[in-house]
């Protein structure tokens, strides 16, 4: 189990990756056993940075494998497919997900919920999609919240495409993922 957390831990963006495109930022980590099925992501690709918090079904052990299906497949979704528009990251992460699960003989519902930013800081332009998590965030001392999606990545009843939210580049604005 210890080296499971370590190989968890592998997935997680390095602090310092962080702090290089967002200086001011923060992290709350604590996961409630030994390995879990919540974990964080940022990727860097052409001018787009992403971030998300994410929380896969299921606790320890089984929670843990599936945020190693989900996070592999926000690479995917990033980096293979060049996606870069939030709501289409996400339709293209459940895809990928399901098409994971789906070589099992017994249906598995698996998956996660998560709060994705997307950020270019060329066009001064962020985008923001959720799965079941909204996004919270403060302009002008006021709180704003976008809702999400009702519905997970991965197996669901009915599919409906990601929003993307565009919301105004301001400076001074704070984000809050969960």
């Amino acid at each position: 189990i210890s080296y499971a957390k370590y190989l968890q831990e592998a997935i997680l963006p390095p602090k310092s990756f962080l702090d290089h495109y967002i200086p001011e930022n923060f992290i709350i980590y604590k996961p409630k056993d030994i390995v879990a099925g919540d974990f964080y992501w940022s990727e860097k690709v052409g001018d787009i940075f992403f971030v998300a918090v994410a929380d896969s079904t299921g606790h320890g052990v089984p929670g843990a494998l599936v945020s190693i299906v989900c996070c592999n497949a926000l690479n995917r979704a990033v980096k293979e497919f060049k996606w870069n528009k939030s709501g289409e990251v996400l339709d293209k992460t459940s895809a990928l997900v399901v098409e994971t699960f789906d070589k099992s003989t017994s249906e598995i519902k698996d998956g996660m919920d998560i709060s994705l930013l997307a950020i270019d800081f060329v066009n001064k332009k962020i985008f923001w999609s959720g799965a079941n998590n909204p996004l919270w965030y403060i302009n002008d001392k006021q709180l704003k919240v976008i809702k999400p999606n009702k519905q997970p990545i991965g197996k669901t009843d009915k599919i409906v495409p990601f929003v993307t939210h565009e919301i105004v580049y301001e400076a001074n604005t704070t984000f809050y993922l969960f």
